[in-house]
């Protein structure tokens, strides 16, 4: 016979408590890990998630840096990065937490960049367009010899932006700077593509406004847009103070960005400033375009409420003419239906078809004058 366990024998205490659950162990920090490298001189010197023995590395040796790539980090998988790199814990909370505006921040020596990215969702038709775009973010987090990249969401992938940049020792050589600039230069080229794909939306939706061939004007349509238009901007007009910092202007710039430039003089830091305008200047253009759907698409749901009020003047100008060519044939038989015993014509045999006559003939009166009056 198998022995009971201690526990669950009768008399001992804490008989038929339910066993305790199993604690889930906590997922490793590498598991958030999408790719980690060491530069130096802007050439990859090996492949490792393990981004403490490449960060050791790197200090050892006082040259290169570390790149972190991180995927949707939990806060425990941030923390064990935190520790390695020495980042500060509102750092963290941000990174973990992502909804965050579009921003820059100085942490001591380490540069906080907020992106928000944005991808365009294909549509058959603008009827089942709930969503227009959909929204991410990418945190950057640099020091003098590393750079993290931490993403949120499934698009704006960087794998491409690394590959690039490693096909470009030169600029890489640059260091953690030019990482910045890179995935800087991918989200507002990304604000750029969705934009271009909203103008024919627009387009279309304009059509429709002021087509004759759409007498029916779904403003919800109008509407929805009008709502992912304002999503652009939420995502898109803040980043236009950190590129101006990080682009040198002179009214915004502090000493932050200079910091984490890579140990190169400081004419790299003006090269690097060069890159940092021309993403300014693209953002700029980007946020002409929205701001050129936003006002059209004002206009365009004005028009459509105005149509709308329109056509519903009409309908009822409409069932108001067929009200009144009605009320002729009701008054005359209203008059007829009273059965009063001395009334004109009341025994005469043609009463009936001639009073039929009149109220046909009236009502084919009216219906020309309102129909000459544009009012059916």
């Amino acid at each position: 016979m198998p022995s009971i366990p201690h526990r669950l024998q009768p008399g001992n205490r804490g008989a038929g408590r339910p066993l305790a659950e199993p604690r889930t162990p906590p997922v490793p920090a590498a598991r958030a890990v999408v790719d980690c490298g060491v530069y130096v001189g802007g050439v990859r010197q090996r492949d490792s998630n393990d981004f403490r023995r490449a960060l050791r590395q790197v200090r050892e040796s006082g040259e290169g840096f570390v790149w972190l790539g991180l995927h949707h980090p939990d806060e425990r998988q941030m923390n064990d990065v935190a520790e390695v790199f020495g980042l500060h814990p509102l750092m963290v909370e941000d990174a973990v937490n992502a909804h965050q505006r579009p921003k820059l921040e100085l942490y001591d020596d380490t540069v906080f960049l907020v992106l928000r990215t944005i991808s365009y969702i294909d549509h058959e038709s603008l009827e089942v367009a709930n969503d227009i775009v959909e929204t991410g973010e990418i945190m950057v987090l640099a020091g003098s010899d590393f750079v993290i990249t931490v993403r949120h969401g499934d698009h704006t992938h960087l794998a491409g932006v690394r590959q690039r940049l490693e096909r470009k020792p030169d600029q890489l050589g640059l260091g953690p700077a030019a990482v910045v600039h890179a995935v800087a230069d991918r989200v507002v080229d990304s604000y750029l593509a969705v934009v271009s794909d909203m103008e024919s939306d627009v387009d279309e939706i304009e059509e429709r406004v002021f087509s004759a061939k759409h007498n029916d004007v779904d403003i919800d349509v109008v509407y929805s847009f009008k709502r992912e238009v304002l999503e652009l901007q939420r995502a898109v007009y803040p980043l236009g103070m950190p590129l101006a910092r990080l682009s040198g202007n002179k009214s915004t710039l502090d000493a932050a960005p200079v910091r984490f430039e890579s140990q190169a003089a400081s004419a790299n830091g003006k090269e690097i400033r060069r890159h940092f305008r021309d993403v300014a200047d693209h953002l700029t253009h980007a946020t002409d375009l929205i701001a050129e759907y936003d006002e059209r698409l004002t206009t365009l749901l004005n028009a459509a409420a105005t149509k709308v009020s329109i056509q519903q003047n009409t309908d009822m100008r409409k069932i108001s003419s067929w009200a009144a060519i009605a009320a002729v044939p009701t008054a005359i038989a209203g008059i007829y239906g009273m059965n009063f015993d001395h009334m004109p014509e009341l025994h005469w045999t043609y009463s009936y078809p001639v009073l039929l006559l009149i109220m046909v003939c009236i009502c084919v009166l009216l219906w020309r004058t309102l129909r000459r009056n544009h009012w059916l």
